[in-house]
């Protein structure tokens, strides 16, 4: 009897212990973590293009205009982005990265965190990094709200969609600059975008 005891609390000890040294999941907020959107104002970004943005229901909402994005103030070299989304069948949306000019924003000046469930070509669909990382097969993200986990340290960039990774690669075409959400088409929704510099 005394052994089984025994044998629980060291076992209820190291399960203890296993929770304390569990590392944070990425999308956790803490002081090293600056949260750019708080579903209260627009925050601190800079805007081209003409597309509507605006806050609506806790989030930044875009539906119309001739597309474009919501530009970092600050350029990032080696980070980590948590942001949700919510896209309709239509949106084409996406999170760009390391763009090193902010005024000259594509997929062959940044790399772009896809989404877009209806892309033609869908191996650069949703989730992938158009360009530079195919997924197969492509995840949907229309109709729900999403999670993308964004990691760029060095050469090496990281996608996780929903706990999934989609994206694992290494690459050094572009190694510093601002990110940005996208408008493209539909309706796109991002709450909670929160960034980690490494």
């Amino acid at each position: 009897m005394i052994r089984a005891v025994t044998t629980n609390v060291a076992l209820l000890a190291a399960g203890f212990a296993a929770i304390q040294l569990a590392p944070q999941a990425v999308g956790q907020t803490g002081p090293a973590w600056v949260t750019l959107t708080d579903g209260k104002t627009m925050g601190d970004w800079n805007s081209t293009g003409e597309a509507n943005w605006r806050i609506e229901d806790g989030a930044l909402v875009a539906d119309k205009g001739k597309g474009g994005h919501l530009v970092t103030k600050n350029s990032y070299k080696n980070f980590q982005i948590n942001a949700e989304f919510w896209a309709d069948e239509e949106a084409n949306s996406g999170i760009f990265i390391r763009c090193k000019d902010p005024t000259a924003i594509g997929a062959r000046t940044c790399y772009e965190v896809n989404i877009f469930d209806k892309r033609p070509d869908p191996s650069y669909g949703t989730g992938s990094i158009v360009y530079f990382a195919e997924v197969n097969p492509m995840p949907k993200a229309a109709g729900k709200w999403n999670t993308f986990e964004i990691t760029a340290d060095g050469r090496h960039l990281v996608v996780v969609l929903n706990g999934q990774k989609t994206v694992d690669i290494r690459n050094g075409m572009f190694e510093e600059g601002h990110f940005t959400l996208q408008y493209g088409a539909g309706v796109i929704k991002f709450r909670k975008v929160a960034v980690k510099p490494l």
